[in-house]
């Protein structure tokens, strides 16, 4: 038995014993986890916004560690590799991975629509998080990162997800030379693209949020300019900042669970509703005519009152969806090595495994300047 950080239901996360994992197929891989992470989306499991969560399910998807055991039909990772296990489970050879859309793989989740993600339930393969002591990795040699011994947890744990999704969401808006960017929400996927967006070439970037913590984190850690979304319009504050264009791209890293209106709380206790899209609605104000928006905020099912009117008549570009780490990942190391992105610098808290219920509730409830928690067993 290891311990390992379970899900309960709404707001109850805790501190379970739970079996061993073993190696189930010739790919697999088991890693003995060294440092892993709370992320925005696991806070979306424990508030009841994933369905199909079965009690006492293993949570987290941002693991690394190192490796105890591999199967036999593994070639390039070899136990004692020191690794970063990647969110999305893909096998490496179907129709989406061959396409580099690792978080779409087939295999991973043949049952659903959704791909294979670690510690999200049925919906998404039903696979064990990395928030334990011990990890089963399928498809191995595709879903780990060897990592040099002289880059720290701290600087290399996020390239298992909010990091290429910082970068996904530079990609997916579209982010040149010369941009004046935006990006919504000032968490770590927020900062992360920040980060990002700068390699990009953005000439400003602008952070959003309604904590001033966090903006201020966002200006000191990223260079960006704050704009409070609780004392200005968004819009009309990017629009007076940019000679009344508005921006040239814009990065939603909210998602679902902005700040809900009493509206969007009914219609989501309904199930007419799949949360809120204050964020994306945002965004679709503040860009420019002709501009786009990249979104790596989570969204559930469908929604009301969608703005395709406004789209269309501004001839906005919109890409969205999970981040496929795989594709990113390589060069993010490398940015890391050399100092163009510093990961580490988001840290606002490291606990024991054991003090995980405490680490969630300190990143769910904005206590104590908590931005991003790292756990380790």
């Amino acid at each position: 038995m290891l311990k390992a950080l379970t899900y309960h239901g709404f707001h109850d996360v805790r501190l379970d014993e739970v079996p061993q994992p073993d190696l189930m197929a010739p790919t697999d891989a088991i890693i003995k986890i060294t440092s892993t992470a709370i992320c925005g989306s696991d806070l979306h499991l424990v508030h009841n916004l994933i369905p199909n969560l079965r009690s006492g399910t293993v949570l987290g998807h941002e693991p690394m560690g190192i490796v105890e055991a591999v199967g036999p039909a593994v070639k390039d990772i070899k136990r004692g590799d020191r690794v970063v296990a990647s969110f999305p489970i893909a096998c490496g050879h179907c129709y989406y991975c061959g396409q580099q859309l690792y978080s779409m793989c087939d295999e991973a989740n043949p049952d659903g629509e959704n791909g294979g993600v670690y510690g999200h339930g049925k919906n998404f393969g039903g696979y064990d998080g990395g928030q334990a002591e011990y990890l089963r990795v399928p498809y191995a040699d595709v879903g780990l990162l060897p990592v040099p011994d002289e880059l720290t947890d701290q600087q290399v744990l996020f390239l298992s997800d909010i990091l290429p999704t910082g970068w996904f969401g530079c990609e997916a808006g579209g982010v040149q030379r010369g941009d004046d960017a935006v990006v919504m929400g000032c968490g770590p996927v927020g900062l992360m693209a920040m980060q990002c967006a700068w390699l990009h070439g953005a000439k400003r970037v602008f952070a959003v949020d309604h904590l001033d913590y966090r903006l201020e984190a966002a200006a000191r850690i990223c260079g960006a300019e704050p704009i409070n979304v609780l004392e200005t319009h968004v819009a009309e504050a990017v629009k007076e900042r940019t000679d009344g264009k508005g921006a040239d791209v814009v990065i939603d890293c909210v998602g679902m669970e902005a700040t809900m209106s009493t509206w969007d709380k009914i219609e989501t206790a309904l199930k007419l509703d799949s949360g809120s899209i204050a964020a994306l609605s945002q965004a679709i104000q503040a860009v420019r005519r002709g501009g786009s928006i990249g979104v790596v905020g989570v969204y559930g099912g469908r929604n009301n009152l969608f703005p395709w009117g406004e789209i269309f008549a501004k001839g906005l570009r919109i890409q969205a969806g999970q981040t496929p780490v795989q594709k990113y990942w390589k060069p993010l190391l490398e940015h890391v090595r050399q100092g163009r992105l510093k990961p580490q610098e988001i840290i606002t808290h490291e606990l024991s495994l054991t003090d995980g219920p405490k680490g969630y509730e300190l990143f769910d409830q904005k206590q104590d300047g908590c931005i991003k928690v790292v756990l380790r067993p």
